[in-house]
């Protein structure tokens, strides 16, 4: 054998020819990682565990008194909030168009012209869409500041007074956790109209089970799930425009001109001014969730730029799909139509003007699809009330003001505990199969009935009083990213208006329709029927005000900094209104409206 050259001496040493050692796991070396991807199951039970990075308000400092509220460390906490910005412009632009369309506007929108007549129906609607024009605006301005989670009991800790957020927090949570088993048998009932021999209780069933699974898909599912659902009414509202002036012009199958006709005979106007003032709580009802729009905002990806578009299309959604449609139904249909006060609850196709004016035109088919749209409309209503009650629930815990467990968010960005509580309330609509269904129901009904005036009121009063605390505190209008466009004129409107719905109603409680026939312990449970959210919400608001002693803040003591998403806010307002400032007059015109 030849000696070996030093040359393959050296090439026996290099770690080319050298084989590696193997790793005791197979296929990783020093510096690298292998991904083990835990099994399907596995993944979806850790989405429920606990977000590590979710917080709820730290323990505040004790005052003398030993009941010090933290106002600081709750701002500090809203702001802060683990839930997921999942939601995008197009599901906020829908929530704003169509969210709110329900069987306020389909069905209740009859009783209302039973009760006042088609110029009643206008003008209430119409003074109502007023206030909320004005509403959305002021909180659509603070949303866009801090879109903090809580919104609007948030603010009201922020620029009112902590027992009174306590008191409006609650009082919104609690109107969407009675809302739920109500609209759930709601949708139950739209199915009688095709008078199904399957037991309501299946079918209240299946739509629980429907309503708590999209929920349970996070925000981007409740998102998803409305943008469906708004599309839906949003064309249905736009076709029953279109026919409704096609049959208001004698084009329909029975022909005949109407025109005008019903508002001569029987008449425009019903009752006189207190068929009027009946008129404004239902008008009020149909309005309920607009305000959903703003607590959206702390699970936007851009409130700054998605929030405001939004807000805008408010003022179309009242012009065209309540105004346009409810002064087509006074057109078609007479007041003392029988058929109006005929429905058994909310959600009964036969009391809808819309469906009444479609068999009036001869047209078959179409009521059953009308009656279709009620029922999206009502699971509509009940999808955004395990939303609206959970995200309150949260919110409140996370202040300080609810169980501490309330405030758990899992690694899916949900308020996991909150929905689940807001599910479980949705089991009492199992009351429909029960002989006191109609005394729950009526009870939970007059719960919820007057709590989305004190919202709306409550929130117009808060952007007052956070307009006077900018200024006082040295800040300009051209620091915020968006102004309300009716200002603060427009809020004290909105918070008139909204005192005037209290009055009326208060009125129409102590004195309704037709008094004078009933006993004194009908006209007492009419009374709470009518007016049971206000003892409620004072109920909610003097103990916690006597317990924590909480201070009626001052302008200058606000907190104005705490939630402001963009530190560098004032640079990108700046920029975004000398890029509006090369836009030609069309574009200005279109993105003021729009």
């Amino acid at each position: 054998m030849a000696p070996r050259t030093v040359a393959e001496k050296a090439a026996d040493l290099s770690p080319a020819s050298s084989p590696a050692p193997e790793s005791p796991i197979r296929g990783a070396y020093y510096g690298e990682t292998n991904v083990t991807q835990r099994s399907l199951p596995a993944r979806i039970w850790d989405g429920f565990k606990r977000d590590p990075n979710a917080s709820t308000t730290p323990k505040g400092a004790v005052g003398a008194n030993g009941k010090v509220f933290d106002l600081e460390g709750a701002a500090h906490a809203t702001a802060n909030t683990a839930l997921h910005r999942r939601l995008k412009g197009r599901h906020l632009q829908m929530i704003a168009i169509g969210g709110s369309i329900g069987t306020g506007l389909f069905v209740g929108s009859g009783k209302a012209l039973a009760n006042g007549g088609p110029a009643s129906l206008l003008i209430a609607f119409g003074l109502i869409g007023v206030m909320l024009y004005c509403t959305v605006h002021a909180l659509g301005e603070m949303a866009v500041l801090f879109p903090v989670a809580g919104s609007f009991s948030a603010y009201s800790t922020r620029f009112l007074d902590p027992a009174w957020g306590f008191a409006m927090g609650w009082n919104y949570a609690m109107q969407w956790l009675v809302v739920l088993p109500l609209e759930i048998v709601a949708a139950s009932i739209t199915v009688d109209y095709w008078n199904s021999s399957i037991s309501n209780a299946a079918w209240v069933a299946i739509f629980l089970a429907v309503i708590v699974s999209i929920n349970l898909f996070g925000v981007k599912g409740y998102g998803e799930a409305e943008f469906v659902f708004s599309i839906i009414k949003v064309i249905a509202v736009i076709a029953f425009i279109i026919l409704g002036i096609i049959l208001d012009c004698g084009g329909g199958p029975k022909g005949g001109y109407i025109g005008g006709k019903y508002w001569h005979n029987p008449g425009a106007f019903h009752h006189g001014f207190k068929g009027l003032c009946s008129t404004f709580v239902t008008a009020a009802f149909a309005f309920g969730g607009t305000e959903l729009v703003g607590l959206a905002a702390a699970e936007t990806a851009n409130p700054r730029k998605s929030l405001p578009t939004a807000v805008k299309q408010v003022f179309w959604r009242i012009t065209l799909f309540y105004i346009v449609s409810l002064t087509l139904v006074g057109l078609l249909i007479p007041y003392t139509d029988s058929r109006l006060i005929s429905g058994t609850a909310s959600s009964d196709a036969k009391a809808s003007p819309f469906v009444i004016a479609i068999k009036n035109a001869g047209i078959s088919g179409l009521d059953s699809v009308m009656n279709v749209v009620i029922m999206i409309a009502v699971l509509s209503v009940g999808n955004s009330s395990i939303f609206g009650s959970s995200r309150t629930l949260c919110a409140l815990a996370e202040q300080g003001m609810a169980p501490r467990i309330f405030a758990y968010i899992d690694r899916g960005g949900r308020p996991l505990v909150s929905i689940l509580v807001a599910s479980a309330l949705g089991f009492l609509a199992f009351l429909a199969a029960s002989d006191k269904q109609d005394q729950a129901f009526t009870w939970m009904l007059a719960l919820s009935g007057l709590s989305s005036i004190f919202t709306w009121g409550s929130i117009c009063l808060a952007h007052i009083r956070f307009r006077k605390a900018w200024k006082v505190q040295g800040h300009s209008l051209d620091e915020l990213a968006f102004r309300s466009q009716p200002g603060v004129i427009g809020s004290w409107l909105g918070f008139i208006l909204n005192a005037l719905v209290l009055v009326a109603q208060f009125w129409t409680g102590f004195a309704p329709v037709g008094y004078e026939e009933l006993s004194a312990s009908a006209l007492t449970m009419n009374f709470f029927e009518a007016y049971l959210a206000a003892p409620i919400v004072i109920a909610f608001y003097i103990p916690y005000k006597l317990y924590y002693r909480t201070p009626f803040l001052r302008a200058r003591d606000m907190d104005l900094q705490t939630g402001v998403r963009e530190l560098n806010l004032a640079e990108l307002v700046a920029e975004e209104r000398a890029e509006r400032a090369s836009w030609p007059k069309w574009k200005k015109a279109y993105k003021f409206l729009c």
